[in-house]
């Protein structure tokens, strides 16, 4: 209410002194906020780019050992990472990611005992979907066969997925321990581990492929190896004392609740599927295209460089799905969105920043890959789809970390599913044949009609959420999920 001594001559010449002071002082409020939010980001932040870039490298590791074997080699390492374990691989990181809504929030509400809970009916819904993937791995050679591939490349692709059957395991709980310790912002340690699994990787390739000689099947063993190292070294430090309070053994209390939680993970699942899908589907069409190799070449490039720069944006997505758990369990709705805030500005600043690097370095990028001219001259074309592609995921990860954090998954993945391949894919198949204008009306089909379509529907869900609601849906859901004998003794 405004005072009244804003009627009088001695209020207004005093009102402005002491707005003046206040505006200081929320400025200084904000500033300092801001400053503490950040810091909280960038502790998850900082180690989870690390840890995403040393399991990226692990791949180009791999598909490097495995070049110096031969092209056939090469090949193959490259359709069974890319085709097969990358199936799976968005599926079952997907279906992990409902931890970070079930930890983030029981975290936030300090019902620490749950967490535990969680992440083993996590390996128990992984391990049998795992199950039901293995034909995947077992018929990758008939399947790849029917996908028009070349029968020496079908049979030897189909014979590295068999190898790489324990890496696929690995996934169902690897990924729920990373989660679990997510939540609970223990990423010093994941980060740390990470770096002794790409370790491990490095010195069992060079023994499995120069010292003994085992060829592209201990190529592909070498990922069983890294793989399990991370594994096993994430659950000694969860079971050997790195979290007391989250971790009190195995317990029975997991089996139950399985149906609700596998419905919760199978949201998730299509979600970043949906999304993990789609700039495949991208490749998969300018392929098709007419005189395509120079195009896929092109294409690749920027692709590797998008892949490479999108570890930031995927390490806020995680940042920002355990910040807005972690508020919304603890009832502070306000919190929440000062941290969604606080998160998609930092990484709309870091789009910006690289999307200047690509614009201003779009004809010298490309030496970094080749030295063919027309190709070069592709990529210095394609230089400012892969620009906006940039800017556009500085964003849309962090709003699906929102959605991941307030547990939207199924609504996400409903206009994942409408924007991605009911606008998108349809726009950019107009776009490249239709239209006529090859790779570069394919990618702008589907960066502006499903990408930023997607992403401005995230924008506006996002602005008009009610925060002190959500919380209190946080609230119910934690108690719904959370073990009643636990909280009556709480």
């Amino acid at each position: 209410m405004p005072s009244k001594e804003l009627a009088s001559p001695l209020g207004e010449t005093k009102v402005p002194l002491l707005s003046r002071n206040e505006e200081e002082e929320e400025e200084q409020d904000l500033t300092r906020k801001v400053w503490i939010e950040s810091k909280k980001l960038w502790h998850i932040v900082g180690p989870a780019i690390f840890s995403r870039i040393a399991s990226y490298m692990m791949l180009v590791i791999t598909q490097s050992f495995a070049g110096h074997l031969g092209d056939l080699e090469l090949a193959a390492i490259s359709i069974a990472n890319n085709v097969v374990v990358g199936f799976d691989f968005g599926l079952l990181l997907g279906m992990a990611s409902a931890l970070e809504t079930l930890c983030g929030q029981a975290y936030g509400a300090k019902q620490y005992y749950m967490l535990g809970v969680y992440m083993q009916r996590s390996w128990i819904v992984l391990f049998i979907c795992c199950i039901f993937l293995l034909p995947i791995y077992l018929f990758a050679t008939p399947v790849l066969r029917l996908l028009g591939q070349p029968e020496d490349l079908a049979v030897l692709s189909g014979q590295v997925s068999m190898w790489m059957i324990p890496l696929h395991f690995a996934f169902a709980f690897q990924f729920p321990l990373n989660r679990f310790l997510q939540s609970q912002l223990k990423t010093a340690a994941i980060a740390w581990v990470s770096l002794f699994a790409l370790l491990v990787h490095i010195f069992v390739s060079w023994l499995f492929v120069f010292k003994f000689q085992f060829g592209v099947i201990g190529t592909a063993a070498t990922l069983n190896f890294s793989w399990w190292a991370l594994t096993v070294g994430l659950f000694c430090y969860t079971v050997y004392g790195g979290c007391p309070l989250t971790w009190n053994g195995f317990s029975m209390e997991a089996f139950s609740g399985l149906w609700e939680f596998v419905k919760l993970s199978a949201a998730s699942g299509v979600m970043l599927c949906l999304e993990n899908w789609y700039y495949r589907i991208l490749i998969l069409m300018t392929g098709n295209l007419p005189n395509a190799e120079i195009a896929v070449d092109a294409l690749s490039i920027c692709m590797t460089i998008n892949g490479l720069e999108m570890m930031i944006p995927l390490a806020f997505f995680a940042a920002t799905g355990v910040r807005v758990a972690n508020e919304l369990g603890a009832g502070n709705g306000k919190g929440a969105k000062f941290a969604t805030i606080v998160s998609v500005v930092t990484s709309s600043i870091i789009g910006l920043f690289f999307w200047m690097l690509i614009m201003i370095f779009h004809d010298k990028f490309g030496y970094i890959f080749s030295t063919s001219k027309p190709v070069l001259d592709e990529v210095s074309k394609l230089s400012l789809l892969l620009a906006f592609t940039i800017l556009l995921n500085s964003v849309q990860p962090v709003l699906s970390g929102v959605a991941v954090g307030s547990g939207w998954q199924s609504y996400v993945a409903y206009i994942n599913l409408g924007c991605y391949y009911m606008i998108g894919v349809p726009l950019g198949f107009l776009m490249g044949w239709y239209f006529d204008q090859g790779v570069m009306g394919i990618w702008a089909g589907m960066i502006f009609g499903g990408t930023a379509t997607q992403t401005l529907i995230l924008c506006l869900i996002t602005l008009r959420c009610d925060w002190d609601k959500e919380a209190e849906k946080a609230k119910l859901h934690i108690t719904k999920w959370s073990d009643r004998k636990q909280q009556q003794l709480s």
